[in-house]
């Protein structure tokens, strides 16, 4: 690709691209390799926090998530803050909270 030949509108356009996507595939890789801890630690039959440990962050201010959907592991609740839909949803079914919890 010859960018001299672009003019200044389409190479911002460009640039606005490229920096789209690039923070779409960076979401995404994230999303993968999560996906993938979680399909590790059920393959061993182990919580996570066995396999890496939990407590919050002092540095970082992260805190460790209680919940977890067995549906989607990516979707996780700390237990803080508003129920997400997927554990109102459940326990709208008859679940209780226990059974989400890590």
């Amino acid at each position: 690709m010859e960018l001299s030949t672009f003019s200044l509108p389409e190479l911002r356009d460009l640039q606005e691209k490229v920096a789209q996507e690039i923070k779409h595939r960076g979401k995404r890789d994230v999303e993968a390799a999560r996906n993938e801890i979680y399909a590790i630690a059920h393959r061993m039959g182990r919580p996570l926090k066995d396999l890496i440990g939990t407590g919050g962050n002092a540095k970082t201010g992260l805190v460790p998530f209680k919940y977890r959907n067995p549906d989607n592991p990516a979707e996780q609740w700390t237990g803080r803050g508003r129920q997400p839909l997927w554990i109102k949803d459940a326990i709208g079914a008859g679940k209780s909270l226990g059974d989400f919890a890590v």
